[in-house]
Formats: structure tokens, sequence, C-alpha cells
């Protein structure tokens, strides 16, 4: 076993541990956390969310610890890895295609800075109140998109990931959808997706509504059903009101930091903050057109002034009261992204390198204790072995 410096498995360990965990999977048997026991046949029944291992590892982004952020190099990872659930954020094209990137600024994503014919694309705007500077989804076709090539947004961070810069294109949310059909036919049980629509009051005020076209190529690809593989999430509330209005499939209202208010309620003048989701009223009014929360991780532990954990807050339970699933977003694997107190010194180095790995299987026990349903995770290896954990 390759040990790191602080003695812990080393990141080559955890990677290899959780691709040969999985190994059955990747060769197309069945593999033990088959979710969803039906046919993968489009129009045909999936089973339900509910049916999905408990604790679910979600993989933000796909595998976006190891590979460039929302390109099928990630979601194959990711899936090839076991997790359970992958992740696409939704932005459109000039034209009305969906597209997966994480923002609809594609600056730190992207080689589109490094393309002298697109330099006069960049621009100034304001997304939900902040002047974002950059190049822009919504200034670009389709088939101009295709052109750029994919890169690691946060390379200072995560170096490694630098080797895969210019592999990938974009890819549109269709492409993703012929690929998990694809992978679920070959595996034989569904490809399940948790896909979030970015920014909706914004591309609905400019004439590039992102529900309506999700919604039809849902239809298209059978996964618009209350039992089809698919997740669909917002920090707008109204948007996941209007897909319920449109499809049946479940819908989780994500929820940022508690003292925010979504975009949508300040552009209707609506004064309630996160705070207020979070109350058992909230949640109640939450329940009436969605089947879960995705929180923030602190508005399940709260940090204290140090950084460390504190006691866990009531909205898991409260949650569950409503019948509410709760899938948190995002542990990640290193130091800068842990609590203080899983933060790990590096034996090389004085203090606390925020590029090395921390104890993060310190802090999925922490936060699978408190009942949550399910994680974002960067590092869907990890996330499987301390699911594990929990299961055994």
């Amino acid at each position: 076993m390759t040990q790191s410096p602080e003695g812990r498995p080393g990141r080559r360990t955890l990677l290899g541990a959780a691709v040969l965990g999985t190994a059955a999977v990747g060769a197309g048997a069945a593999p033990a956390h088959a979710a969803g026991r039906g046919s993968t046949e489009r129009g045909r029944p999936h089973g339900s969310y509910r049916d999905l291992p408990h604790p679910t590892v979600i993989a933000h982004r796909g595998a976006s610890g190891y590979r460039p952020e929302h390109t099928i190099g990630a979601y194959q990872l990711a899936l090839d890895m076991g997790a359970h659930v992958i992740e696409q954020d939704l932005v459109p094209t000039k034209d009305g295609h969906l597209v997966c990137r994480h923002e609809n600024d594609i600056t730190g994503t992207t080689d589109v800075a490094d393309r002298p014919e697109f330099a006069a694309r960049r621009a100034t705007k304001s997304i939900d109140g902040t002047a974002v500077t950059g190049w822009f989804t919504e200034d670009f076709t389709l088939a101009e998109l295709k052109t750029l090539r994919a890169k690691e947004r946060i390379p200072g961070t995560r170096r490694d990931n630098t080797l895969y810069d210019g592999r990938w294109t974009v890819p549109s949310f269709e492409e993703v959808l012929r690929w998990a059909e694809r992978e679920g036919r070959r595996r034989r049980q569904p490809v399940w997706l948790h896909v979030e629509t970015k920014h909706p009051s914004y591309f609905r005020g400019i004439g590039l509504g992102l529900e309506e076209p999700l919604a039809k190529l849902l239809r298209r690809y059978g996964r618009d059903r209350r039992d089809a593989p698919v997740f669909l999430q917002s920090f707008e509330p109204s948007s996941m009101q209007r897909m319920a209005r449109l499809v049946s499939a479940p819908r989780v209202v994500l929820l940022s930091g508690a003292r925010t208010r979504p975009w949508d309620f300040v552009e209707a003048g609506d004064p309630r903050t996160v705070a207020d989701l979070v109350t058992p009223r909230g949640l109640a009014w939450i329940a009436s057109y969605a089947q879960g929360i995705g929180p923030t991780l602190e508005l399940v532990i709260p940090k204290g002034a140090d950084g460390r954990l504190g006691e866990p807050t009531a909205l898991v339970e409260d949650a569950h009261r409503q019948k509410l699933i709760v899938h948190p977003y995002t542990l990640r694997n290193e130091n800068a992204f842990l609590p203080a107190d899983f933060q790990r010194d590096h034996d090389a180095a004085p203090g606390v390198d925020p590029n090395v790995y921390g104890d993060v299987f310190g802090a999925y026990r922490r936060y699978f204790a408190t009942g949550i349903d399910g994680i974002f995770t960067d590092h869907p290896d990890t996330g499987l072995l301390a699911a594990a954990d929990v299961r055994d």
C-alpha cells in the first residue's frame, strides 16, 4: 500500500481501492448497489430514488478531484469508480442548446482566453447582481463552443489534473444523456444524474430559459417520470416549481448560506432568506413541490470561529419529517476545503499545506452521523469508502 507522508493511504491508493472495489461495474456486471432495478430502455420504469444506496455518493461535476470538471472524462471516471449519481450543471448556448458548465463564464474552465478569434467576445455582465468579466456560453453557438477545449478550474490546488487540459470538449447535455444511455445498457442498470439549472432567472430574462429545453430533453430520453433515474436541482425554488409543472422527475432545492436569498426571491421582492427556508415551515413549503434539499454542509453542522465543526443543527431531522431527502454539498479531500479539525500537517513542511489531503474520512463520519441521505463530493472514491464504513 502506498503511504502519504502523513502515514495515510496515498492518493493513488484511495483511487485504486475504489476502482478495484467496483471492477465488476466496469466489466458490465450488476454491482451490489444496483439502484432502480427496472429497465434502462427509454420510457420504461427504473425504480425510486429511495432505492439508491444510503448514504448516496454524488460525484460533484463528475470525478472533479481527478479530472477537469464537467467533462466526459470526469463523468466516466466517476461512473467507473462506482459513484451512485453523477452531477451536471446546465447553462445555455446562444442557439438554445444546454451545455455542462458550472458557470456560464467559461474563462477558467476552457482555453477561450487563448483563442484570438474570440477575443472580441470578452464582456462584463451582471450575473445575479454580481459583475463578472469573461467569456460566456450565451455568446457562443454550440458549434463554436465545441471548438474549445476544457481545462482544470483550480490548477494551483489540483496540479495533477492539468495533465488532462485540452483532452475533452465542453459536453452538451444531450451528449451526456446519450453517454448515460450507452453506459446504462452496457452495465445493465440506469446511470443516475443530478442536474442543476444555473442562474435560471438570469437566462429567462435574456430569452434563454432553461426549464423548457431541459424538460424536452428529459422527455426525449425517458427521464421525465417520477421513477426516472435523475434528480433536478436549483438554487432558485421557482425553477423547481416550474420543472414540477413540466415533468415528474424528483426535484431538489439547493440551499446556500443561511443569510443569503435565492436570486429569484430577490427579483420577486420575496424577503425570505435561506434561514427561513430551513425552518419547519420553510421545509414544509419546499416539500409541496420538491422531494429533497441540497444544503451547504454548514447548514448541517456549523463551523465555529476557529473553523472547527460544532454541533449538528436540526435540519436533517426536520427535513426528514417532511419526507425530504438531504443531499448536502460539497466534501473534498484537500485541507483547504475541510473543517479545521480535519486538516492535517504535512511532514515535509511546517504548517498546513492547503493542497494536501486531510482527514477526510473523519469528516465523512461526522456528516454521515447526522443521518444525511447522501453527499456531493469531488472525490467519489473516498466517498464510497466512507459510505461503506457506515453500512458495515
